[in-house]
């Protein structure tokens, strides 16, 4: 590798298929550690991660979406904690995706993530469990047959957008214009819509405006005339104080959860897939124990984040680990280097189904920001994964579109923000039914 000053993560594209390295490199010199291009703190250590992720006084969550680009919009160097937050107030509404919860900070955050927590009750995410084992099995039947599949566009695309439709309760007739809209023809997310793209895509475009007019609509229709679905108990939901939100505020957490849950859970079923395609002895025992797919979920959301890092802005002079940073200072909390740190997880680099401690890795961010579909990604996760396994046997990659082992060839989404492939070829052979 070349110097670590040298390269410039946010704009390298040959970091894109392994940014590791690059990690590894900036964790061994320290795990708190500026680089020179944009002025950014990287934090690659699992402890100071988690330090940073939990210290919500510390750490403001405006820009965590877009770090330096474009930055904050005036100089904060030299402010006290008083006049930081008041140029925070000042300027949030200025700031990429300032409407969305992943940029809120509390109280405003404590509020309406309250209000987006009454959306995912265990009682509505057993009801959607049944709806994704019929769904995958719906969707595996398209396929099944030819005995190989591209499986971002077949299986996870398609799955992960109408799990998240059905947990809404998006109507039954509405979820083809969902799909047309949100998903192109190839089942692929629209590349010009990924906000971290490390090319030139312009990054204050705001990919939720379809689903602020849906959700708008059914909100209003619902509050004017009562119903019984889903959709009524969005209408219906309230703040922790009793008071109704605004319809804006409720289709925000609404349209948050659509996207970001679609997107990053597109990313985990293929990486797992890829991960059990290369290892056929992994599959043979994901078959014999299936009790363990759960934990290859884990260590699949370990090895392979879908979000390679979350930005914060520091309102005040803090220390992370032995590091001293000023106020005014944008922080990149890298997810993806603190779940392989060898310091906290023992030979990282291996897909372990018997770590003790996989489920402590921070995917899912951690803290007031943790995600919270998370539980619904786990089981969109399981269930893929469990029902490939029972349908199928010697699930490989394909060479043509990939190459031979040692060998193979993957594209990689062009965002510093998110990790994921852009298509996975793989073939299989179809079991019958018992």
């Amino acid at each position: 590798m070349s110097s670590i000053d040298d390269i410039d993560f946010f704009t390298n594209n040959d970091l894109l298929a392994d940014p590791f390295s690059y990690f590894d490199a900036l964790r061994g010199e320290c795990p708190v550690r500026r680089e020179r291009h944009h002025d950014v703190v990287m934090v690659t250590g699992y402890e100071e991660a988690v330090q940073v992720y939990n210290d919500s006084e510390s750490f403001s969550s405006c820009i965590s979406v877009t770090g330096p680009f474009p930055g904050f919009p005036v100089s904060l160097e030299g402010k006290s904690r008083e006049e930081v937050d008041a140029l925070i107030a000042e300027h949030r509404g200025k700031l990429p995706m300032n409407d969305q919860l992943p940029t809120f900070d509390p109280p405003a955050h404590t509020a309406h993530r309250a209000l987006l927590m009454r959306l995912i009750t265990p009682k509505r995410l057993k009801e959607n469990e049944e709806f994704i084992y019929e769904l995958t099995d719906r969707t595996i039947d398209a396929f099944i047959e030819r005995g190989e599949c591209e499986f971002n566009q077949e299986l996870a695309s398609p799955l992960a957008m109408l799990v998240v439709a059905d947990l809404l309760g998006v109507p039954h007739e509405d979820r083809g214009a969902f799909r047309k809209v949100l998903v192109d023809k190839h089942g692929q997310k629209r590349e010009k819509e990924t906000v971290g793209s490390t090319g030139d895509d312009d990054l204050t475009l705001n990919p939720l405006e379809f689903l602020y007019e849906r959700f708008t609509h059914y909100i209003d229709e619902r509050r004017a005339k009562p119903h019984d679905d889903v959709l009524a108990g969005l209408a219906r939901a309230t703040f922790p104080d009793g008071s109704t939100p605004e319809v804006i505020d409720v289709v925000r957490v609404a349209a948050n959860l659509f996207a970001a849950g679609q997107e990053t859970t597109v990313r985990l079923l293929s990486s797992g897939m890829m991960l059990m395609a290369e290892d056929q002895e992994l599959q043979v025992r994901l078959r014999a124990h299936p009790e363990l797919i759960p934990r290859f979920v884990e260590e699949t959301l370990r090895l392979e984040s879908p979000v390679k890092g979350d930005f914060r802005l520091a309102r005040r002079p803090v220390k992370i680990g032995d590091v001293e940073v000023p106020a005014g200072t944008i922080v990149m909390v890298l997810n993806a280097a603190a779940n392989r740190d060898p310091r906290y997880f023992q030979d990282p680099t291996r897909l372990d189904l018997d770590r003790d401690n996989a489920r402590h890795h921070v995917a899912f961010g951690r803290g007031i920001h943790s995600c919270p579909g998370a539980p619904l990604a786990r089981s969109e996760g399981r269930i893929a994964f469990q029902r490939m396994l029972e349908r199928t046997s010697n699930i490989r990659i394909s060479r043509e579109h990939h190459g031979p082992p040692g060998a193979r060839r993957y594209q990689y989404v062009p965002t510093f923000i998110l990790r994921g492939l852009t298509k996975l070829f793989v073939e299989f052979d179809p079991v019958a039914p018992a």
